[in-house]
Formats: structure tokens, C-alpha cells, sequence
């Protein structure tokens, strides 16, 4: 299965990634398991938000940049509302990125 390693980049990502810093710093665990433990983590956030998230949220702002590249677009947006459901929430400026779930499928034949 192919992966994004994007969710790298969230917060608890972030914080996986210096845990295994730390951990290979002070060899209580080698890099090549440092490398396979962020490989399922890209695995297992994948498979969760796909078979998890049910949730839909509407966003209304400001474009403000856009960029494709590399098949991943990039919004930053400002002012932007986010409702859903339950919630409605307005941030200053939010940084949107997204990348076509296709290209997590093997070639077809």
C-alpha cells in the first residue's frame, strides 16, 4: 500500500518524529526501526481517516494562494469558516493541503 507521508507534518507526527530523533540519538533503537515505525504510522493514519472519518465540514474564506504541484494542491486561506454539524469555527489563516487519493492505487493493468 502507498502512502502519503504528509500527516508527518501534523502535530503528533511532529512529535513521533522527535521521539524517534531522541530514541536513535541515544541508540536505543536503530534507524531502520526508526524508519519502519514512521512507514506504519503513514500506513495507519491513511487507512484510519479513510475508514474512521465520516464527518463533512463546509469552508467559506478569502483565497489568498494556491499552488499545484507534484499532484498536491495547496490553499492558504484567510478568514475561513469551518461548519459542520455540531460547530462553527473562523480562524485568521489556514493552510489547506490535498492530494489525490488515486495515486494510492496500484496501476492498473
Amino acid at each position: 500500500m502507498a502512502t502519503f507521508e504528509l500527516y508527518r507534518r501534523s502535530t503528533i507526527g511532529t512529535c513521533l518524529t522527535e521521539t524517534l530523533d531522541e530514541l536513535v540519538s541515544s541508540g536505543a533503537v536503530s534507524p531502520e526501526l526508526a524508519i519502519e515505525v514512521l512507514v506504519q504510522f503513514d500506513k495507519s493514519m491513511t487507512e484510519a481517516l479513510e475508514s474512521q472519518v465520516k464527518s463533512k465540514v463546509n469552508i467559506k474564506g478569502h483565497l489568498h494562494t494556491y499552488r499545484f504541484c507534484d499532484n498536491v494542491w495547496t490553499f492558504i486561506l484567510t478568514d475561513a469558516t469551518f461548519k459542520s454539524e455540531e460547530i462553527s469555527e473562523t480562524l485568521s489563516k489556514v493552510k489547506i493541503v490535498a492530494c489525490d487519493s488515486k495515486l494510492l492505487l496500484p496501476p492498473q493493468p
